[in-house]
């Protein structure tokens, strides 16, 4: 049962007040207004690191249904997170409801409570959605329990003008020791989905700072090298791009995720511009170029290649989104190369393309 007793707000920057309920912690958090259309993985969704500076609205209706597990690990890797904590500034959604499952320790709004995060509910998601695939993104005030006084201070700062990823990335190394080849992980804030796979193919992993040198990263020996995904506006991030640019000389394998596509992008002579509204669920579909399948994958980017002229040049097209045409793949004609915009480890989402991570192990292998 939801209690209905203290007021929640949600202010965005064209002018427009949406009063709810507050739940989750009290407090005013502000963040870049996006939604993801998925209907299940609220769990992954509020600690993936990409998520980090926006205020997330779920349209699936009910939120909270099987509540917060325990966190599981191996080897240092979150099994059931995407990182040790939630990520996003605020949660907006129709109806969040008590959770009735055998492995749900807390509801997801003490969840929210004992991290600091505040959420509105009553709300019509759906006309927030219409309101945003019309107009695009834009910047907004979550308000749980509290009221808005003079909301325009709160919005000074633009999302697209934060480097978010010194707030994702570790600030030293982390180690992952297994049997296989060692690679470096260039992490920007990623998701432990994607560290579990690369840990599941054999891999040791290294985890380095986003802002490490390509001298720093050499030094560890690597056999491949990825470059994660992370949040905010990709065109901030001179000092990986330039890092990615000096990797290449050494021609060892790399594989760029999401973020990572988007500076492979960049330091490859590419374009990168912000999209209307992104791509945040868990049935995008891509074709792949080569064999003309058409693979369901999960997505969380609101930058990307949306025109085929900013492709690199000595690039081709992987894969492609059939829906707007946005590119969802590079692969390199000449050096080790290739990328992906969306998440081929799928936490929350299909397994379509767990088999990029074996495409890559292959290219290590055969280094």
């Amino acid at each position: 049962m939801e209690l209905k007793s203290e007021k929640g707000y949600l202010y965005l920057e064209d002018g427009t007040l949406i009063e709810g309920y507050g739940f989750g912690a009290k407090g005013i958090r502000v963040g870049e207004i996006v939604f993801t259309t998925a209907m299940n993985g609220y769990v992954e969704s509020l600690t993936d690191p990409s998520y980090k500076g926006q205020i997330l609205i779920i349209t699936h209706p009910l939120v909270g249904n099987y509540g917060i597990p325990k966190k599981e690990y191996q080897q240092g890797i979150l099994t059931n997170f995407e990182s040790e904590r939630i990520q996003v500034e605020g949660l907006v959604v129709t109806e969040h409801t008590e959770p009735i499952k055998w492995n749900s320790t807390m509801s997801l709004d003490e969840w929210l409570k004992s991290e600091n995060v505040p959420g509105v509910f009553g709300v019509d998601t759906r006309m927030l959605v219409k309101k945003i695939r019309t107009f695009g993104t834009m910047m907004g005030i979550i308000a749980s329990k509290q009221e808005i006084n003079d909301p325009r201070k709160y919005l000074e700062k633009k999302y697209d003008e934060i480097d978010f990823t010194k707030f994702t990335s570790p600030k030293s190394p982390i180690f992952h020791p297994n049997n296989g080849e060692l690679i470096v992980v260039i992490d920007c804030g990623i998701k432990h989905g994607i560290l579990y796979s690369l840990y599941q193919r054999g891999f040791s992993i290294v985890r380095v700072p986003c802002d490490y040198t390509a001298d720093e990263i050499i030094q560890f020996d690597p056999k491949g090298i990825v470059f994660s995904n992370g949040p905010g506006n990709p065109n901030l991030l001179s000092a990986q791009i330039k890092t990615f640019s000096e990797l290449i000389e050494y021609k060892i394998p790399i594989l760029g995720i999401c973020l990572g596509h988007q500076i492979a992008t960049l330091a490859l002579g590419g374009k990168i511009r912000k999209m209307k509204f992104g791509h945040r669920a868990i049935n995008k579909p891509v074709i792949e170029v080569s064999s003309g399948k058409c693979y369901i994958t999960t997505h969380n980017h609101g930058y990307g290649i949306i025109d085929r002229s900013d492709i690199p040049p000595n690039t081709k097209v992987w894969f492609y989104n059939p829906d707007d045409g946005t590119i969802e793949g590079l692969v390199h004609e000449k050096l080790p190369i290739i990328t992906t915009q969306f998440h081929p480890e799928a936490r929350p989402g299909p397994w379509d393309v767990t088999w990029v991570f074996d495409k890559f192990k292959n290219m290590v292998i055969r280094k």
